[in-house]
């Protein structure tokens, strides 16, 4: 008998948990699409490069996700369970509510695994990949970004503007260009008309201009101005030279770890290779933290169906997210530990869950903020 209600609870939630991370990941999707599909239809970015730039996107967006969708998927199957009174005719049958969780820490056992996978593999060679081909693509359909009385600052450090562009001749009219990639000496540079081309490396741009001049200021005031009847700029400022630059989600465990211990390496550095590091760790086993949290509060939402469970996940992620931010900010800063700040989100939260459990456990009512303490925090908060 414990089989058939262990399958029939692990049925209930991986339908759920499935729908729920394909709904989440959709939404978090919607606002990288519009960009993705302004590639695709004012740029000429091949809808197979974009497919590609999605799939490095998913393991970031899984990370949240799949905990998301977890609690999610609790929340709503214990919560029909109760309001359905199966919840009560498996006490009268003398299953305790304990005898319920391994199921449900199966599942989050299941959870976590797939969500270490995206944050400890998945995130560091999509994030990695995804700006490797944001770069060729940018390479490739650099002089397609150009648009007419638009400034143009797809290559860091050039800023250029044409009164006119022809696309399909690649030819300017009205030509101005700020080059500031050597502080030390930036340059403007007014032309009459020019053209635009690829490098034969791909790396860039080569912009050939007639009639203008070149403005540029030193130390000390130094000012000089050269006229040229033809004037051949090469824009390869892009992933040329020293290569990507890389964040600390670019990196594996290992370099975050050695990178937290490298005392050649400033002290904020370290910290924030730290905080990267346990957060890697740490935030994949919210599943389990929100498992044992979710089935009381599905429990004692039995009247209010799927509404309430998807307000109670909100508020506990809600909740669970801006103590994570904040905790990982005194980390960042030095104020607290990172291994204490990371992992002491999921402690708190474990800490209330089993208190939630036991009350849940001996059918004692949960406690529940009433309307007027919430209303005396938000008077609080907005006045503080």
């Amino acid at each position: 008998m414990k089989r058939i209600i262990n399958l029939y609870i692990t049925r209930e939630i991986s339908s759920l948990f499935l729908l729920g991370i394909a709904v989440f990941t959709l939404v978090l999707l919607m606002g990288r699409l519009i960009k993705l599909t302004d590639l695709v239809i004012s740029r000429g970015v091949a809808l197979a490069d974009v497919a590609l730039m999605i799939v490095y996107l998913m393991p970031s967006f899984l990370v949240f996700t799949i905990p998301m969708a977890f609690l999610l998927a609790v929340l709503l199957a214990f919560g029909r369970l109760s309001g359905d009174n199966e919840i009560t005719v498996l006490k009268a049958c003398g299953i305790s509510l304990a005898q319920l969780m391994p199921p449900v820490l199966c599942c989050s056992a299941v959870a976590v695994l797939l969500t270490l996978a995206a944050s400890v593999i998945g995130v560091p060679w999509g994030n990695s990949a995804f700006k490797s081909l944001s770069v060729r693509v940018l390479k490739e359909n650099a002089a397609v970004t150009i648009r007419e009385k638009v400034f143009w600052d797809e290559i860091p450090g050039v800023v250029l503007y044409s009164d006119r562009y022809d696309e399909e001749r690649q030819a300017l009219k009205g030509v101005i260009i700020h080059d500031g990639r050597d502080p030390r000496r930036p340059l403007t540079i007014f032309a009459g008309d020019g053209r635009v081309g690829g490098l034969p490396s791909g790396g860039g741009l080569r912009l050939v201009l007639n009639n203008g001049s070149i403005h540029s200021a030193g130390r000390e005031g130094e000012y000089r101005m050269v006229t040229f009847g033809e004037y051949v700029m090469s824009v390869a400022g892009l992933g040329g030279g020293g290569g990507i630059s890389r964040s600390e989600t670019d990196l594996s465990l290992g370099e975050l770890a050695s990178q937290a211990e490298n005392r050649a390496i400033p002290r904020a550095g370290r910290l924030k290779a730290s905080a990267e590091f346990h957060s890697r760790l740490a935030f994949p086993l919210a599943s389990v933290v929100f498992a044992i949290l979710a089935v009381p509060l599905g429990i004692q939402n039995r009247r209010s169906g799927k509404s309430a469970g998807f307000s109670a996940s909100i508020a506990i992620l809600l909740l669970y997210y801006i103590t994570l931010s904040l905790l990982r900010t005194l980390a960042e800063r030095g104020t607290l530990p990172p291994g204490l700040a990371l992992w002491l989100p999921n402690l708190i939260f474990a800490a209330v869950g089993v208190y939630l459990f036991r009350l849940a456990s001996r059918e004692e009512p949960l406690p529940t903020p009433s309307l007027a303490a919430v209303r005396a925090l938000a008077s609080r908060w907005t006045s503080a």
